[in-house]
């Protein structure tokens, strides 16, 4: 089995770069971009396992990216993370088809990978 592919979408850079360590630790293949233009890029060149997205990025937010890749249309999970903690951007980023949503200063690294791993284990379960 191929090392799974994760793209990251974080404008924050010391996040990104936690994120990107922590993840590359745990085994899997990392691209990280910081703005949601980015990743609707890099997710057309190559589709990821997984897609960990921001909500507040700048040129294309997070919402855009869920808006371009409905829950109907893709074959890879997103799992959202945000500074808002309010439920309507929760709700807003649900009904747009995300897989999870996490407000990042209720999180740990270690939550997160366990989500991500946790959604790989079903990915591959529904793709056998």
């Amino acid at each position: 089995m191929s090392t799974p592919n994760i793209l990251i979408a974080e404008d924050d850079a010391v996040l990104r770069e936690v994120y990107v360590k922590k993840f590359s630790i745990a085994g899997f293949q990392i691209r990280a971009v910081e703005n949601g233009q980015e990743a609707i890029t890099e997710i057309e060149k190559e589709k990821p396992d997984i897609v960990i997205l921001d909500l507040n990025m700048p040129v294309l937010d997070g919402f855009a990216v869920l808006e371009r890749y409905p829950r109907a249309a893709r074959a890879f999970p997103i799992v959202v993370l945000s500074n808002f903690g309010d439920t309507k951007n929760r709700e807003r980023g649900i009904g747009l088809g995300a897989d999870d949503f996490f407000i990042k200063s209720e999180m740990t690294i270690k939550t997160l990978l366990e989500k991500v791993n946790m959604l790989m284990k079903a990915r591959q379960m529904w793709n056998k």
